[in-house]
């Protein structure tokens, strides 16, 4: 990933932890004047950064915005292949359109694609999602997993678990919980969608274009009124600020480790876990597919991430796609 140098001087400034950084210095290791480090400063200050500066001693950062620059998801990353490469947008139309673009023209697996806004954001069945500027994590990951297309199906269901560990790792009094098969919901409202979509041959999956779009820091009245009352964020739930950079690295951190394990092993050993963090087992659901619409308990999901539902008669059936609703 090419960095520009603004974020090259970033970068050295968010490593130097609160020590002064000399103008001087960083225009001689970077082969640049004085007044191109200045001129980058002064961009950076535009974006949010503030910084003190100190006689014969440099630039101090006094203050970060709560932006998803690579630079700042870098510095809590811990991944080895997911978010190695970073394509940042301030606004897309769709992250998940770029993704289709870049993993046909073989962006390895992990890359991400992340925007501050999108301003055609969906959702399953093209179903829009209100992704405003600076609130959410807005992101797609390009996933070159050895499976087929046919194991391909379970992978939005181990995306969900990776998100879930994330949140609950970095806020432990959060509860989300994964409704089957794309969606996480705190007290019941929903404040995580998963898009998964798959470019792949007759038995060989090419790429799988993860789209995750998580709402952070929007307060109650940022939703508008159509999904107010269904709708919450972290911030709402947690009631503190979310590092949103910090929350897409755990994420990454998490997706990594349970791809490597769906890869290894497939869905099944990762399915008890799920099932612990669902809100969908046990309960009794409505069900609507394409053709029809009917009710039963969700009884549990198969080794393939099919979700099995018990109807009044005993009969079992197993759904492959559809919306749910709890009732």
């Amino acid at each position: 990933m090419t960095i520009s140098m603004k974020d090259e001087i970033l970068k050295r400034i968010l490593a130097a932890d609160g020590e002064a950084v000399s103008g001087q210095e960083l225009a001689d290791s970077l082969g640049v004047s004085r007044t191109a480090i200045w001129k980058h400063m002064q961009t950076l200050q535009e974006e949010g950064y503030t910084f003190e500066t100190i006689k014969k001693k440099g630039y101090v950062l006094t203050g970060v915005p709560n932006s998803l620059n690579p630079t700042q998801i870098e510095l809590f990353l811990k991944t080895e292949h997911f978010g190695r490469e970073i394509h940042y947008f301030d606004v897309v139309d769709s992250t998940q359109t770029i993704a289709h673009k870049l993993a046909q023209e073989g962006a390895p697996h992990g890359t991400i694609i992340i925007g501050e806004e999108q301003t055609a954001g969906r959702g399953r069945m093209a179903r829009p999602w209100e992704s405003a500027h600076g609130t959410g994590i807005w992101m797609t990951i390009i996933v070159r997993p050895d499976v087929t297309p046919q194991q391909a199906s379970s992978y939005t269901l181990v995306v969900a678990v990776a998100v879930t560990m994330a949140i609950k790792t970095l806020y432990e009094h959060v509860e989300p919980l994964i409704k089957w098969p794309n969606d996480l919901l705190i007290n019941g409202k929903k404040c995580t969608g998963i898009l998964t979509e798959m470019q792949a041959e007759a038995d060989l999956v090419q790429a799988l274009l993860v789209g995750i779009g998580i709402n952070a820091n929007q307060e109650a009245t940022d939703f508008s009124p159509d999904i107010a009352d269904i709708a919450t964020s972290l911030r709402l739930e947690a009631g503190e600020e979310i590092n949103r950079a910090a929350l897409v690295a755990s994420i990454l951190h998490y997706l990594e480790q349970f791809t490597e394990l769906y890869v290894n092993e497939g869905f099944a050993s990762i399915k008890t876990l799920w099932q612990q963090l669902s809100c969908t087992i046990g309960q009794r659901i409505e069900v609507t597919t394409l053709r029809e619409r009917f009710e039963g308990v969700a009884s549990g999901i198969t080794d393939d991430g099919v979700l099995q539902l018990t109807q009044d008669d005993g009969t079992i059936r197993t759904i492959y796609a559809g919306d749910i609703k709890i009732i």
